[in-house]
């Protein structure tokens, strides 16, 4: 190849391998030169040759939930950038998926990890023990390493404070499990709402659930049909706000007439929903960016010591007409009206 293209054995490697200082002209009479001959580069001797492949393992735990489709998307658009393939992980909130998944990132040699860690604690001895760095996104990880979240409290802190000043009087909260950091965090906030206008939350106007919608249709139907029922709903996330919908829909109960209701993230639904839906909108696509360039940077550069850094992005509310009081008309004024 070097003969065809006129240059040394040692162009061809550097423009084989995407080292950005050759020469463009000389570049392209490589490349030339490989698609002449039908040349393909081999991965698994490149492997073998860097002790590393040129694959991100990015683990989830809920590839269904719109959140971790527009986070894959920021962290894919920087690997690629780099030259780096992204593998897709899917966890289900299951420690033993998630095990197995850190087990072949292992045995692979991946260049780096990004994960969403499971609610009950993540082990990533196998990584941090061959070297391989890890970047946590949505939840932190027990072990110091670097991590993208988003301040979680401050945004159901938001939320519910928002219900209250629309007149509603008993926001309940559905949140995901216990011990997961992402729903305990969004719980305090919503409690912060209480603690803020000097009030109590009531323990019965709170469930903890998994992150499914039919767990969350379940745990809104306890609410709606306890002895005293909340005139309003925060939900963690937008998989639980779609068991909320459709509970409501079920009873006859229209959100921003009959029943209040904000739901963390913005999935492409929420404003074309009957009525549109209040959300607070975490930057999701910026999370997956700043995951990938905090895991360049760790690439070769292992951890020293507890430099470990942690950027936490800021939420939005957005309010749209479920979460907007607006009473169910009497007769008489609606014989007013007409």
């Amino acid at each position: 190849m070097a003969e065809l293209a006129g240059v040394s054995a040692a162009t061809v490697s550097r423009v084989l391998n995407n080292v950005p200082t050759v020469d463009a002209d000389l570049a392209e009479r490589v490349r030339d030169a490989a698609n002449e001959l039908g040349y393909r580069a081999n991965g698994v001797a490149r492997s073998l040759r860097r002790q590393r492949t040129d694959v991100w393992a990015l683990i989830i735990s809920d590839i269904g939930n719109p959140f971790f489709t527009s986070v894959a998307r920021g962290v894919e658009d920087i690997a690629q950038r780099e030259g780096f393939s992204v593998v897709l992980c899917n966890t289900d909130e299951d420690p033993a998926k998630e095990a197995r998944y850190i087990d072949v990132a292992e045995r692979e040699q991946v260049a780096g990890v990004v994960m969403s860690p499971n609610a009950f604690g993540s082990d990533i001895s196998r990584l941090t023990a061959a070297g391989i760095p890890v970047v946590a996104i949505d939840r932190p990880l027990r072990e110091p390493v670097d991590s993208v979240l988003v301040s979680s409290a401050d945004g159901a802190r938001l939320a519910t404070e928002h219900l209250f000043e629309q007149g509603w009087t008993r926001p309940a909260c559905v949140t995901g499990p216990a011990r997961a950091d992402t729903a305990e965090q969004r719980l305090a906030g919503y409690r912060d709402a209480f603690a803020a206008l000097r009030r109590r939350p009531a323990k019965s106007l709170v469930r903890h659930t998994d992150y499914r919608a039919e767990s969350a249709r379940e745990a809104v139907a306890s609410l709606l049909d306890s002895a005293s029922p909340p005139d309003s709903f925060f939900l963690a996330n937008s998989s639980l706000a779609l068991g909320a919908l459709q509970e409501f829909r079920r009873r006859g109960l229209l959100p921003g007439r009959d029943v209040g209701l904000v739901s963390f993230d913005d999935p492409p639904w929420a404003g074309f929903v009957n009525p549109p839906m209040s959300v607070v909108v975490q930057p999701t696509y910026e999370i997956g960016v700043q995951a990938g360039e905090l895991l360049l940077k760790r690439i070769g550069h292992p951890l020293a010591g507890k430099d470990a850094r942690t950027i936490t992005l800021s939420t939005e509310l957005i309010v749209r007409d479920s979460s907007l009081h607006k009473p169910r008309r009497t007769r008489a004024k609606a014989a007013q009206t007409a």
